[in-house]
């Protein structure tokens, strides 16, 4: 049986979560179409990790915000390293929807604060 956990340790599990995603999608692109076996391999066991946590943090933050939060930070965290270690162009119209998703989590973020 796993405890419940605090409002704090909630989004301090959700962060590990998104950190495991971020490195299992980040593996799909060093796999190079799993052709390299270590990554191919560190996609399922991260996303698998990632997943487990998620599936405690929900029972305190609830799926809308969990799953919410998950998708776009981890979306914008595999752009910047798309950009910053793959090369990929930032466009202007990329960073302005990157900003978007950020400001969404952030709405997210305050709105799970709010007592029902």
């Amino acid at each position: 049986m796993i405890p419940s956990l605090t409002l704090s340790q909630a989004w301090a599990v959700l962060s590990a979560a998104i950190v495991l995603e971020v490195a299992g999608t980040t593996c799909m692109r060093l796999s190079e179409g799993f052709s390299r076996l270590t990554p191919s391999v560190l996609i399922f066991v991260f996303y698998a990790g990632s997943f487990a946590l998620n599936t405690i943090v929900i029972r305190v933050l609830g799926l809308s915000v969990v799953y919410a939060v998950w998708s776009g930070v981890g979306t914008v965290l595999t752009a910047l390293i798309g950009f910053l270690y793959f090369k990929e162009p930032a466009t202007a119209m990329k960073l302005v929807c990157i900003g978007l998703i950020v400001i969404g989590v952030m709405g997210l973020h305050s709105a799970s604060r709010l007592p029902a």
